[in-house]
């Protein structure tokens, strides 16, 4: 009890400070009631740590505390930030941002409140008049020539949470070295420090302007407008999951071409509670609930639904048998490269320049599809500002033409610097328009691919270890993993071994080669004879460790996919056991 004892006192000194007139009396109120209650529990998980401003940004439960996101720790990373941006740019005459923000609780407010601290410190801002989707935050970035921006959102966490994203002068989120950068700035600052008082003539409301040139820009991506023109009745089905995709998705699907979009009426509606969803993420089949109701009822072509924060895409469609099925992250990843590839082809847009991006953790089917069709193929660490930054190295030599993720995210252009649920959403339309005018579907777009480059199941593991002692416990796993090496996963042999931590890689026999990678990072891979790959990897934020499982097989014809389907959970299993998980 002594710890806990400790632990109280801790924070009851660190609550009072924010009893101090610096803090407004709503706060001061909210903090005196954690005092005052006998059950310690809140006010523990408020002030025991600050909250962090990590890599990128913040991100918490929204309240009043040190480790809550509220008007002050906003505040105080804005500062840092802000700081941190003069001493960069020192030598720039005028130095500007653009601040975004989503539909969560507060996030209005919470921008509006960064906006000040930036004008305050001599910064100019272009403020979005209502909220935006994230890539449109990183477009405008790179318009105005700014030197940063803010995106206030926790994409698609649960709606208690709030988050802050950072992003540098490219437009994507901060690399190194100014992430460490800004992290030591801001950890300088106290709630004394921060300038909350805004010039209002350094602040410029940006909107419709910005949404019409970005809705043009991501319209220069379809590759064959032609077969819109011929599928304009394509039946879609949207939801935004009262997000900011609920103006500019609908838009650009109209822009393109498509005249029969449905939008789901109760998910149109911008709210901060997602009411309608238990958590608004479109990886869950939940969370796409209504949106498969009126697929059904309209008996659609396609269900597209975006996050929150309109970066991420979900999306469902009708199988062989008619049943509305889920499309993973890894298969998205996937038939968008596949149709970018094909299609630039036929079109005769491929040049041999071009290439592709993808996760370090997703599936190895692209690098298949690359190779065939002789287009380089890169792998990078799990994240968009690592594709942003691929982008970045080869701008003016290389052209970019697509890279995502096994999370849902995809990016099929250069001019955002983020992953882009908007032009995302118009070009699977697109993909779907391309089947349809072939007599097939997307099912059956994905069939093929896997009857061309091989069947493959991707499976999620996040093994939860809550506390220090959880920490301490997937640190040792990775230590075992490390010094004993697997010899076979699931039945399946180790022919090859990626350390991301060492960056080398060794084979069966010993042979140890570099891997080229901008920085280190505690991920193991097993590459199995079979083509089974596995990936190790401990979250920077969260005490959990997750485990991306690939198992592959030949297919020939699409009747044996749910037999595939089968056989590989079965591998799965398997693997856990090699694991140690089952």
């Amino acid at each position: 009890m002594a710890n806990n004892a400790e632990l109280i006192a801790l924070c009851e000194a660190k609550a009072k400070a924010w009893l101090s007139p610096a803090f407004d009396e709503e706060t001061r109120k909210e903090v005196q009631a954690k005092l005052d209650n006998d059950d310690k529990t809140e006010l523990i998980e408020s002030f025991y740590k600050d909250l962090e401003f990590g890599t990128g940004g913040l991100r918490g439960i929204m309240g009043a505390g040190s480790n809550r996101m509220n008007i002050y720790t906003v505040g105080m990373a804005t500062q840092g930030f802000a700081n941190y941006l003069k001493k960069n740019f020192a030598d720039k005459k005028e130095i500007s941002v653009v601040v975004c923000y989503d539909c969560r609780n507060n996030s209005s407010k919470f921008a509006q409140a960064v906006a000040d601290i930036f004008s305050a410190n001599g910064i100019k801002v272009y403020l979005f008049d209502e909220m935006r989707p994230t890539p449109e935050c990183s477009f405008a970035i790179r318009h105005f020539g700014c030197q940063g921006g803010v995106n206030l959102t926790a994409s698609h966490n649960p709606r208690e949470y709030n988050g802050y994203k950072a992003y540098w002068e490219d437009g994507a989120q901060v690399l190194a070295p100014h992430d460490k950068g800004i992290i030591d700035e801001v950890n300088k600052v106290k709630v004394e420090d921060v300038k909350f008082t805004g010039n209002k003539d350094l602040i410029q409301m940006i909107g419709e302007d910005v949404d019409k040139i970005y809705l043009d820009k991501v319209q220069t991506l379809s590759i064959d407008p032609e077969v819109i023109k011929r599928q304009k009745d394509l039946c879609i089905v949207y939801t935004p999951l009262h997000g900011t995709g609920r103006v500019m998705i609908p838009a650009s699907l109209k822009q393109w071409g498509f005249e029969n979009v449905h939008c789901v009426k109760e998910q149109m509606v911008k709210d901060g509670n997602f009411s309608t969803v238990d958590r608004p993420n479109p990886e869950f089949a939940e969370a796409l609930t209504l949106g498969l109701r009126d697929a059904k009822a309209l008996d659609a072509d396609i269900l597209m639904a975006s996050d929150p924060d309109a970066d991420r895409i979900g999306m469902a469609c009708k199988n062989d048998k008619g049943e509305w099925v889920l499309i993973n992250g890894n298969q998205t990843c996937m038939i968008f490269l596949w149709y970018i590839i094909a299609n630039r082809k036929a079109v005769g847009k491929m040049k041999p320049t071009d290439f592709i991006v993808k996760t370090i953790v997703t599936t190895e089917n692209i690098k298949k599809i690359a190779d065939k069709n002789n287009i380089e193929m890169r792998d990078c660490y799990t994240g968009f500002k690592w594709i942003a930054r691929e982008i970045a190295i080869s701008e003016g030599k290389q052209q970019y033409i697509g890279g995502g993720e096994e999370s849902y995210g995809f990016l099929a252009e250069d001019f955002v610097r983020d992953k882009d649920s908007v032009s995302a959403c118009s070009l699977l339309a697109e993909i779907c328009a391309y089947a349809k005018d072939n007599g097939k579907t997307l099912y059956d777009i994905l069939m093929d691919i896997y009857m061309e480059y091989g069947y493959s199941k991707e499976t999620l593991i996040n093994v939860e270890r809550p506390g220090k002692s959880g920490a301490d416990e997937i640190q040792q796993m990775m230590i075992n993993f490390r010094e004993h090496p697997l010899q076979e996963l699931g039945g399946s042999k180790v022919v090859l071994l990626k350390d991301y931590k060492s960056l080398e890689a060794k084979d069966a026999q010993g042979n140890v080669t570099k891997l080229v990678m901008p920085e280190t990072s505690n991920v193991l891979q097993w590459f199995c004879e079979d083509g089974t790959k596995v990936s190790a990897r401990p979250s920077g934020t969260e005490p959990k460790i997750k485990f991306y499982i690939e198992i592959k097989d030949n297919m020939t014809d699409p009747s044996q996919f749910e037999a595939l389907e089968a056989k590989a959970e079965k591998h799965v299993e398997a693997i856990k056991k090699s694991l140690g998980l089952a």
